[in-house]
């Protein structure tokens, strides 16, 4: 008997134990560790990751072992009962945030008077795209990369708070009676099962400025919480399902439910279009959609619709801060406030949630958001802040609230409220304080931090112009109920919006990829937040002189009309590049457009980049293609016609092909500045390089990763509701693009909004000085943020027309096919039919050119764009002339055609 007891200790031996699920999230998040972090460190998937710690999987040797050393560690650092310490700052950081000592405070609408507020940086003037100086008419593809946005207003992500005292009270069905509510709410599955409830994060209070992150002091170390898992959201946050009442939207139930009141059903019901339109062969079938709830009548009770969510009246705040574990977050990320005849107002969130709102001033309504309301979204890295809440006011309730329907010419000239407008004033008495754009479109109303706690709403005004129809189609024009379902799926898939597309972009940089993070304690157990390694610091930093833009103070010396050459400027802009059709091709009956999806995203997508580091000059380098930076360096040399292709030298004809070194696609003449992926795609096509001098930095890294694949995975999750799934085959592939917008216009607003997020993003890290008496040679504000970094949007676009010009060679060598126009992530080829079938080789089974243009919808490959005649082609330019770009108006075959992002 003893030797089987001896086997049966030698197995259980010979597996390491691990920790309860919830204690491994617990130690993960308390050392600010992501599951990207955790899954790249085990050589496993980050889903796998995710598995270990939700409990459905366990691991296995030899990762198990691995894992539970790392599990050991953690919990020998961050015993059970102990602070979190990866967590941003501690709460009741000394000096963080501004402070009122010495300063007069002056009238809301005049900014703030006491440090930095949050969301003063970026500016206004958000880069609706990446590309710039290409000529182009106004909104066409390929335009401008500085076309500035209305409103558009930075911010920052919200501090981790304690509990927000709870708000209005939840039912689900009937309205539970008085009296019925459970002392401690539960969290419950879609299904109705109970799920452990969610508690707040530690506070880590300080007033952010435009990089989100408190001023660096010492502070005690925060006193020991009890951490449940779930209790703080990150990028490993599951993207809940659109369309399926409340339990699908957010998981979990979000205030006290009645004992008696059976869950709803999901409310699926569809729409008019969505019953109408059948469904294309092989496409999967949308997801339902949350159908519109009506308004209600003034003074009309509040029945609860079918698959949505009625809120009562707030309760008391002692009491509600009274019930453990209860969601800080319970009603999402944002509420569309309207107003109804009878001087009602009611509040509209995802998941069909409907709030009656006390507030009867604005001031009311800001404290009302802060502490009963339940807004806001968990931080997306656990060094980061939480997102603050978002109020949408329609016109009625601007009316409400004493604000203009629309801004006066004068005032939208301006970008804000006049200073003396009676609504800024009774935000003044009641201590609350505007951002230095004061009231826009886009508005932030925040206290200085105290205690460190951070009290900050952002206010959204689309009548106002907040929502760019560039960006937002025509969300301005929905109903309350539908514009919350847009910008709700948006913030939860994306982030919560924070002013334009552009600057959303931008601030989801930061908030994936925070600056800082809190130390160890020191002797005297205060913690001071130390640099986060792998972002882009606190501070900003000069670039490269041939990396900054016209005007800027490096060039300051220049004479006042010195045009600067290849040789004094790095110029990594986007294609746009046509040609004439040659004989062949003329007698092709079609010209087919084909559209790369996300192209500067799946560009950024393991960019290496500089970091925190300055850039180092260096004369005659040895060029490394693994070192981020700007080369000077002639390319003149490479010789189209005779490359290597798959490390095959092959013999094409390069004067059918742009030149992959210019965005005009005409060979270089000399040297030329360049970014490190056009050098290194040089030598990949099988030709030495030479650099003469460059800029060079030393600290690098995959800054863009997880902005990458955030946005990614709202991209493809948006288009699967919309019926268009991954993997599928061509065929099928192309037959669910057909009308896929049409499926859903909400969800396609959503689409359109994640496109744009990704190109104003890049876009923006360049930002122009415009307005507000700038002279060339001065400073403009986006210069004081470190995410102003020209270099990395110069690597990210040069990365996506390499990318475009390596599949078309690949295209080329293989088929002898050569494009005839190419714009940004668009390529024109001509054809017998009008398929893209007809032009990229699919056999069999379903293979195609290896390192060629694949049709289906992850990022980086392609969709059909739209069919012309070749009979079109020469008509237009007959017209117009012969250098116009067929691939602009491939789409619509109108030449007044917008550029829509795609």
């Amino acid at each position: 008997m003893s030797e089987l007891f001896d086997a049966v200790d030698a197995l259980v031996a010979s597996r390491a134990t691990l920790p309860p699920p919830a204690e491994r999230r617990r130690l993960r998040q308390a050392h600010g560790l992501t599951l990207d972090e955790v899954a790249t460190a085990l050589r496993v998937r980050r889903a796998t990751v995710g598995g270990w710690e939700a409990g459905r999987t366990e691991p296995r040797p030899p990762e198990r072992d691995a894992y539970a050393r790392l599990l050991k560690r953690l919990a020998e650092l961050y015993p059970a009962g102990t602070a979190e310490a990866g967590t941003g700052t501690p709460e009741g950081a000394a000096g963080s945030g501004p402070t009122d000592a010495g300063k007069p405070r002056g009238a809301a609408g005049r900014g703030p008077t006491a440090g930095p507020a949050p969301g003063d940086e970026p500016s206004a003037g958000a880069e609706q795209g990446v590309i710039a100086g290409s000529g182009t008419e106004s909104g066409s593809r390929g335009a401008t990369a500085d076309a500035a946005e209305p409103g558009a207003e930075g911010g920052s992500a919200r501090a981790s708070e304690p509990a927000l005292p709870s708000g209005p009270g939840v039912t689900t069905g009937p309205e539970a009676a008085p009296g019925t509510h459970a002392a401690s709410p539960p969290s419950c599955k879609a299904g109705g099962t109970t799920a452990p409830p969610a508690s707040a994060a530690p506070g880590a209070g300080g007033e952010p400025g435009a990089d989100g992150e408190p001023d660096s002091t010492g502070v005690p170390a925060p006193a020991a919480t009890a951490s449940v898992a779930g209790s703080r959201g990150t990028a490993s946050t599951p993207r809940p399902a659109i369309g399926h009442g409340a339990a699908a939207e957010t998981g979990t139930a979000v205030g006290p439910v009645s004992a008696a009141a059976p869950p709803p059903a999901p409310r699926t019901a569809p729409t008019s279009d969505e019953s109408a339109a059948p469904r294309p062969s092989g496409a999967p079938a949308p997801a339902p959609r949350t159908a519109g709830v009506p308004r209600p009548a003034a003074g009309a009770p509040r029945s609860p619709v079918p698959g949505s969510r009625v809120a009562n009246r707030p309760t008391a705040r002692g009491e509600a801060r009274s019930a453990p574990g209860a969601d800080p977050y319970a009603h999402g990320p944002l509420l569309v406030v309207d107003a109804g005849e009878g001087r009602q107002v009611t509040g509209y969130g995802i998941g069909g949630l409907i709030v009656d709102v006390p507030a009867k001033s604005l001031p009311a309504l800001v404290e009302w958001a802060l502490a009963e309301a339940r807004l806001g979204a968990a931080r997306l890295h656990g060094s980061g802040r939480d997102a603050d809440p978002l109020l949408v006011l329609t016109e009625a309730a601007c009316r409400r609230y004493g604000l203009p329907a629309t801004l006066s010419q004068e005032e939208r000239l301006a970008g804000r409220l006049p200073d003396g407008h009676k609504v800024l004033g009774q935000l003044d008495r009641a201590d609350w304080r505007l951002t230095r754009r004061g009231f826009g479109p886009w508005a932030r109303v925040y206290r200085p931090v105290q205690g460190g706690r951070r009290q900050c709403v952002q206010l959204c005004l689309p009548s106002w112009g907040a929502l760019d129809p560039r960006s937002w189609r025509h969300a301005a024009e929905l109903e309350p109920a539908g514009l919350a379902r847009v910008l709700g799926t948006y913030a939860r898939r994306v982030t919560t919006p924070r002013g334009s597309t552009a600057v959303t972009g931008l601030e989801l940089m930061t908030a994936l990829n925070p600056p800082t993070r809190a130390g160890e304690p020191d002797a005297d157990g205060r913690r001071h937040k130390e640099h986060r390694p792998g972002s882009l610091g606190e501070a900003p930093l000069d670039c490269a002189p041939c990396e900054a833009p016209d005007g800027h103070p490096l060039l300051a010396g220049l004479p006042r009309f010195h045009q600067r050459g290849p040789d004094e400027m790095l110029f990594e802009e986007a294609y746009d590049w046509a040609r004439e059709l040659t004989d062949d091709e003329c007698m092709r009956r079609h010209l087919v457009g084909i559209d790369v999806n996300l192209a500067f995203g799946a560009a950024a997508n393991g960019a290496v980049v500089g970091l925190a580091a300055p850039p180092v000059h260096v004369t005659d380098p040895e060029f490394d293609p693994a070192l981020p930076g700007s080369w000077l360096v002639d390319l003149s040399h490479v010789d189209l016609s005779h490359v290597l292709v798959a490390r095959q030298w092959r013999r094409l004809e390069g004067e059918l092909l742009p030149s992959p070194f210019t965005p005009s696609g005409e060979r270089p003449a000399g040297p030329a500045w360049y970014a490190t992926p056009t050098v290194a795609y040089a030598v990949e096509l099988g030709y030495e390089v030479a650099p003469v001098e460059a800029w060079v930095r030393q600290d690098r890294g995959r800054y863009l990763d997880a902005w990458y694949k955030r946005l990614r995975d709202a991209y493809v999750d948006t288009m699967a509701d919309l019926g268009v799934a991954e993997k599928l085959p061509p065929e099928r592939f192309l037959s669910a693009m057909e009308g896929c917008k049409e499926r859903d216009p909400e969800l396609a607003v959503v689409l359109d909004a994640v496109k744009s997020t990704v190109k104003g993003g890049i876009g923006k890290l360049r930002e122009r000085a415009r307005g507000g008496g700038w002279k060339p040679g001065q400073a403009w504000p986006a210069l004081a943020r470190p995410t102003w970094r020209p270099d990395i949007r110069a690597a990210v676009i040069s990365r996506a027309r390499v990318n475009m010009h390596r599949k078309m060679l690949a295209l080329a060598a293989a088929t002898g096919r050569y494009p005839v126009a190419v714009l940004s992530d668009c390529a024109v080829y001509a054809a017998d039919g009008p398929s893209p079938l007809d032009v990229l080789p699919y056999d069999a089974e379903g293979k195609t050119v290896p390192g060629g243009f694949r049709l289906g919808v992850s990022p980086g490959m392609v969709k059909h764009e739209g069919t012309r005649t070749t009979l079109w082609a020469e008509e237009v330019r007959e017209k117009y002339g012969a250098n116009l770009n067929l691939a602009r108006y491939i789409k619509t075959g109108e030449v007044t055609a917008h550029d829509d992002g795609e």
